[in-house]
């Protein structure tokens, strides 16, 4: 299965009315590498988005990106790092770890980090559904990538 394949099981068709619902468990392996190197478990999405599992291992610093069309909401669940994001008129640097929650405007510049001696690990919220491939593009980011480019999901 194409990590295309995969993905579209997270976005149904907008036009389409959800009369179905799901349930799934978080996989025990990645489904696809995002565009910022992290690994991704999708899960489930309706009409108005999706949900996923992000994962970086410990050491690395994803590549730096911003999105055409989607933003998004992460709540970290485990591990440490940092998350840059920089607007038009904003940009900060946050510690992250379990329990924190940040959001990901549209067209946000964003890049994150792990630290420690666990995976930094994030179940996020995209909406719209990702819509494919081209949605996300690299910026220059704060710090250097440690993590390989994904195939852009």
């Amino acid at each position: 299965m194409t990590s295309e394949e995969i993905l579209h099981r997270s976005r149904p068709s907008r036009d389409s009315a959800m009369t179905e619902f799901e349930t799934r468990r978080l996989p025990a392996t990645r489904d696809v590498v995002a565009p910022d190197g992290s690994d991704v478990r999708v899960l489930l999405g309706l009409g108005g988005g999706g949900m996923a599992h992000f994962e970086l291992a410990p050491g690395l610093t994803s590549c730096a990106m911003a999105h055409r069309t989607v933003e998004e909401i992460w709540f970290f669940v485990g591990g440490h790092g940092e998350m840059w994001r920089k607007s038009d008129t904003r940009e900060e640097v946050v510690s992250v770890e379990a329990n924190v929650c940040i959001t990901i405007p549209l067209g946000m510049q964003f890049q994150f980090r792990s630290w420690g001696p666990e995976p930094l690990t994030a179940i996020a919220v995209t909406m719209p559904p990702w819509p494919g491939a081209t949605e996300a593009y690299p910026v220059t980011g704060t710090w250097s990538p440690t993590a390989r480019h994904g195939e852009g999901s």
